[in-house]
């Protein structure tokens, strides 16, 4: 598929890993820190064209495809959704890098990829040097926060986890309908317009396919039937990120509808993470792309510590 090279200067390769092959760019000077940069939904590696050169200047910078997304493969359905958990694209990642050389690593999450973020470091202390998140809260936390009003803004957690394949056959109905309406809605001015004319050629493609409009169900699905459950875990038994941790979060986002007035993203963090600081950006969903200058800034500033 002929599509446009947002990432002048990046290598591409096909990472041929246990059970999956994972595509990424990669780019900056090999011996500088690597730093690990993941994708949510309903994007892929893409959704980075903007800022990852700015990161490369300073950083050996791996933007990869998750399992099912983007270029990356599809793995088959089962049916305890856990080739879709959270964990399984952790270990993609951590083999990955593993393959590039690096044991240990810096590692920014946005959305889903947020989500895989923090499991890596919760599973994989050892290899995550410093950890972003990007507009959520933990998995589990969103659920417990499921209110009648907060579950009409974020109705797809509901949709997307019904079983094979009735959400599947509704958006293949119209996907690019159903990815154009998710991406407008969640920014702050409900349009299209922080999106780049390239990246969304990039997003029309891949939510184009079956397998991976299937992919993206089996990944909310998994975060019913198995990421929450494996967060409760972790809350039960005092298992804590241990690493430096920044929370960015749009200031008219989805998790900032997730907390009482009381509270924000960064204070439920706090019970998550033994050394967390973070900030408020002036964006909807997406900050890195409603947002660039000062998401761009905040993680400099964090990855250069």
């Amino acid at each position: 598929m002929n599509l446009p090279d947002l990432f002048p200067g990046f290598a591409e390769r096909t990472f041929h890993l246990p059970g999956v092959d994972i595509f990424a760019r990669i780019g900056g000077d090999e011996q500088a820190p690597p730093l690990v940069l993941l994708h949510g939904f309903p994007q892929t590696h893409a959704m980075w064209a903007g800022i990852a050169g700015e990161l490369a200047k300073t950083h050996r910078v791996i933007v990869p495809d998750l399992r099912g997304y983007g270029f990356s493969g599809v793995v088959e359905r089962s049916p305890d959704h856990a080739q879709m958990s959270k964990r399984a694209m952790a270990g993609d990642i951590v083999a990955l890098m593993r393959e590039l050389g690096y044991e240990r690593f810096a590692v920014a999450g946005h959305d889903r990829g947020g989500r895989v973020a923090y499991r890596l470091a919760l599973d994989s202390p050892e290899c995550v040097t410093r950890l972003a998140v990007l507009d959520i809260v933990p998995t589990s936390a969103m659920w417990a926060s499921m209110t009648a009003a907060f579950a009409m803004k974020v109705y797809h957690w509901q949709f997307l986890a019904q079983p094979y394949p009735m959400p599947e056959t509704v958006i293949s109905g119209a996907p690019v309908g159903y990815l154009e309406h998710t991406l407008a809605s969640w920014t702050a001015r409900r349009d299209l317009s922080a999106f780049s004319a390239d990246a969304l050629e990039h997003y029309r493609a891949a939510f184009s396919q079956a397998d991976r409009i299937s992919a993206s169900c089996e990944d909310y699905r998994a975060g019913w039937y198995v990421d929450r459950l494996l967060d409760e875990a972790d809350q039960a038994n005092g298992v804590r990120i241990q690493c430096p941790t920044l929370v960015l979060w749009g200031n008219a986002g989805l998790p900032a509808d997730s907390v009482d007035a009381e509270s924000t993203p960064l204070s439920v963090w706090k019970s998550w993470a033994t050394n967390v600081s973070g900030q408020p950006i002036a964006a909807g969903h997406f900050i890195v792309e409603e947002n660039s200058a000062e998401t761009l800034a905040a993680l400099k500033v964090f990855f250069a510590d």
